[in-house]
């Protein structure tokens, strides 16, 4: 057990106030004290003196980007596009690479649930993405025809 003064850990003590506490806590909060000073003297040194709080609103437009109608327009029209050319993959290819890139499952996830290879799996991928490039190419060159 360990003594400290929580007057230097809590500024709105006014008083000394000492308390018995496990080592543990009292690495702790001296590994946080020093944390502390270290962001201080990195702060300091970098002239890192600004905020997203300065403002009412600057951090939500820092963050949220305002598309114009014809931005959402085209986006629109380019998700219409590549889920139109998802679609016509093969149903394999299709389902492994919907399962990595739009559920996040890693290629050896995908490999266990089918029960095949990794390195099949990773190969199917690739394929998929070379006839997903090829069919969204031949989209844009022939833009009458897929409306």
């Amino acid at each position: 057990m360990k003594e400290i003064n929580l007057r230097e850990y809590y500024p709105f003590y006014t008083q000394d106030v000492i308390v018995e506490v496990p080592d543990e806590v009292a690495d702790l909060l001296r590994e946080l004290k020093l944390a502390d000073a270290a962001s201080f003297l990195r702060t300091y040194r970098h002239k890192a003196y600004f905020s997203l709080d300065y403002d009412v609103n600057v951090e939500r437009d820092a963050l949220v980007v305002v598309l114009t109608p014809a931005d959402i327009l085209e986006q629109k029209e380019e998700n219409d596009r590549l889920y139109q050319a998802i679609a016509s993959l093969p149903e394999k290819q299709r389902n492994r690479i919907t399962s990595h890139f739009l559920l996040g499952m890693s290629i050896s996830e995908i490999a266990k649930s089918e029960g095949s290879g990794v390195s099949s799996v990773h190969e199917g991928i690739q394929r998929g993405l070379r006839r997903l490039k090829k069919i969204l190419k031949k989209m844009e060159s022939d833009p009458e025809k897929n409306a």
